[in-house]
């Protein structure tokens, strides 16, 4: 049984974590996450849940915290942003090492400098090389439904993940949210798996020791294997999770893209306007679809490749920049994907939306005019552009 109730971003992850109820939580509030584990805080002194709640005095000890709780066999969830994602880099590569099912409700923020408090998705990307899932929401709903299936999804591969959603545009933005009943929660979790139990002092074990030239790159070749392999895994536990849950979700989301020539790459809640963008060139005669990257980690290249077969043209839409020359995140990661496949489209990259600049319909339909004139012209000129710019 579900029951509908509106909730912002944050309210809706506050509320998932109270059905899956933690053994603990360490956290750090900040902006503009500070609400998450803070409206959380109120479930463990109301008694609601069974948590351990620990405040900590950085999102470093935080995720240390998190790190041996989840060692000792606990199942272990935080909340962060920005800098104190950033803070928590370091053990962030010791959580995905160890194997250790930690889950983290990341709202996405700007890195500083300058400051700001608002979206983009340096952030993240910052981290996507640390070992973890990580999951892009496009709406508050997204936000509870993927909260719930990260946890199944760490325990069963024992890999952290990480959910994320848009700073203000998810985190502080209501909709409606189907909430699933708190039995049906706990019943599809079941009891914690795993890893391993420090505290099992009865069978004694060794974790993150040592390890110099001797066998250092053996241990990253089976972390490097493992999550490589996980993909098939995901995607049933992810099916497991729509026949149980009654949800619809895919490692990708693609629409419009049976017949479609051109289209539109993203991440996040952009994807929400690029659809609605979607449906108002379709009614001018426009073949055009819209592919959302829901899994960025581990990087289903095979599902996107087989997205893009098709198509003639491609606009990538990147909230963050790899101060590269090359452009951002996604758009490398696609090209990538795209290199040995022998029906490529056209690729341009546009960086949009840092800091939290908006991005409109009129925006996207620029975007579509010049991903077709890039097409005509056999992607001759910058296959970077930056769009939402102050002239």
């Amino acid at each position: 049984m579900t029951k509908i109730v509106a909730k912002t971003g944050n309210e809706a992850m506050a509320e998932a974590m109270r059905q899956i109820n933690p053994d603990v939580v360490a956290a750090y509030p900040i902006t503009p996450a500070t609400e998450i584990v803070q409206i959380f805080s109120s479930f463990v002194s109301n008694g609601e849940v069974d948590t351990l709640f620990v405040p900590t005095e950085s999102e470093h000890s935080a995720i240390s915290a998190c790190v041996g709780a989840a060692a000792a066999g606990a199942r272990v969830m935080t909340g962060t942003s920005s800098q104190g994602l950033a803070l928590m880099h370091e053990v962030l590569f010791i959580a995905g090492g160890l194997r250790l099912p930690i889950v983290i409700c990341e709202v996405n923020r700007a890195l500083s400098s300058p400051i700001n408090i608002h979206c983009d998705h340096s952030d993240t990307m910052a981290s996507r090389d640390a070992g973890w899932i990580q999951i892009f929401s496009e709406d508050p709903q997204e936000a509870y439904d993927q909260t719930i299936l990260a946890m199944k999804l760490s325990e069963q591969l024992f890999v952290p993940s990480m959910v994320t959603t848009d700073g203000f545009i998810i985190s502080h933005a209501m909709q409606r949210v189907e909430i699933f009943d708190d039995n049906e929660v706990q019943e599809y979790l079941g009891e914690p798996k795993r890893p391993y139990n420090l505290l099992d002092v009865d069978n004694p074990i060794t974790v993150g020791p040592l390890a110099l030239q001797d066998y250092f790159m053996e241990i990253k070749v089976q972390q490097a294997n493992f999550i490589k392999e996980s993909r098939s895994k995901i995607k049933e536990i992810l099916n497991d999770f729509n026949k149980k849950m009654k949800r619809d979700y895919s490692v990708v989301e693609k629409y419009m893209m049976d017949d479609a020539e051109f289209c539109f790459v993203a991440l996040g809640s952009t994807a929400g306007t690029l659809r609605y963008t979607v449906d108002r060139l379709r009614k001018e005669g426009e073949k055009v679809g819209l592919l959302k990257v829901r899994f960025y980690r581990p990087f289903f290249e095979e599902d996107i490749v087989e997205s893009l077969k098709n198509i003639k043209g491609c606009a990538i839409f990147d909230r963050s920049d790899m101060f590269a020359g090359t452009g951002g995140h996604l758009f490398n990661d696609v090209k990538s994907a795209l290199y040995n496949s022998s029906s490529r489209p056209f690729l341009k990259d546009y960086v949009y939306g840092l800091g939290g600049r908006d991005i409109d319909v009129e925006d996207i339909e620029s975007v579509y005019r010049d991903i077709k004139e890039f097409t005509e012209n056999n992607g001759k000129g910058e296959t970077v552009k930056y769009i939402t710019v102050r002239e």
